[in-house]
């Protein structure tokens, strides 16, 4: 144990009050998470009287998976335990989070063998937000503010699941399959008018739009066509309407199976952005076709 002349411990001597191997004090002194206070004469490993409670506390750290150079910045002060152990524990979830997104990859697939490919080519890395985002902005026309864009790519991009179901482990692998499909996002660009000018006005309408038809303001539908109105420097009227109806009602697979999938994974019950632009388009649609009843005319073609 400790020498009465206060020359600390044998190798052999610590290892045994702290119930580990001398092979593990070895492996830690070499590492510099326990220091030497010199050599016996023999040339044996000498530590000093405070060794014990600094192996107890780099066990007790790596027990719970800390790795070494994090329990070496604790030891020299550089950083507080809680601290240390915080990080890791994030890191621990998003391993755990990895894991329970694989299990629910593998399930998905033994429910439907066929997604295999799928399923694979989605989740060969870890699922993230990234080629969402990046989607996004190959779709939105160009020259868009960046305070813009930012705000359509948080509303439209999906919190993931730190749980996932298998359902929402296939409904990611299909929303990704979209995601990455440069061919499609570009069509999708074009159709909507990716160079126009004015798309400012258009995307900024429709954002106000948007709010206004979540909170139910009766307004709502006017803000939506208005905004459309101002992209295309043309006014609110029935004409404009019903050509807007035509527009609108253009089917768009693409664009569609997006929020499809991205509403399979979204855990908030509230309607998301491409949810909010259906049900105006629908209330658009009543209203034009109300107008042409009243007016004798026949609606716009579907």
């Amino acid at each position: 144990m400790v020498d009465e002349d206060g020359r600390g411990y044998g190798i052999g001597e610590l290892a045994e009050a702290a119930g580990v191997s001398v092979k593990t004090v070895r492996f830690y002194s070499d590492s510099g998470l326990l220091p030497e206070s010199g050599r016996s004469p023999g040339g044996h490993r000498r530590y000093g009287a405070s060794a014990l409670e600094r192996l107890r506390t780099v066990r007790r750290l790596r027990a719970l998976g800390l790795p070494l150079p994090a329990v070496a910045e604790v030891l020299r002060g550089d950083a507080e335990a809680a601290a240390a152990l915080a990080v890791h524990r994030a890191e621990v979830e998003r391993q755990l989070t990895d894991l329970r997104w694989r299990q629910a990859a593998l399930e998905a697939v033994a429910e439907q063998p066929g997604a295999l490919d799928l399923v694979g080519d989605a989740l060969r890395t870890p699922p993230a937000t990234d080629a969402l985002a990046a989607f996004w902005r190959r779709v939105l026309p160009l020259r868009l503010p960046p305070r813009l864009v930012a705000a359509i790519i948080d509303a439209a991009v999906p919190d993931l699941p730190g749980s996932p179901t298998p359902a929402q482990a296939l409904a990611y692998a299909r929303l990704h399959a979209v995601a990455t499909d440069r061919a499609a996002a570009a069509a999708i660009r074009t159709a909507d008018g990716g160079s126009c000018d004015d798309a400012h006005l258009l995307y900024e309408g429709l954002g106000e739009a948007y709010e206004l038809a979540r909170l139910g303001a009766p307004d709502a539908l006017d803000c939506f066509v208005g905004a459309h109105a101002r992209a295309g420097r043309a006014a609110d009227s029935p004409a404009f309407r019903r050509a807007l109806v035509t527009r609108l009602t253009r089917p768009n697979p693409h664009m569609a199976a997006y929020w499809t999938h991205s509403g399979a994974l979204r855990a908030d019950p509230a309607p998301d952005m491409g949810t909010t632009h259906a049900v105006l388009t629908a209330e658009l649609v009543r209203s034009v076709h109300a107008a042409a009843t009243v007016s004798g005319t026949r609606p716009a073609p579907r």
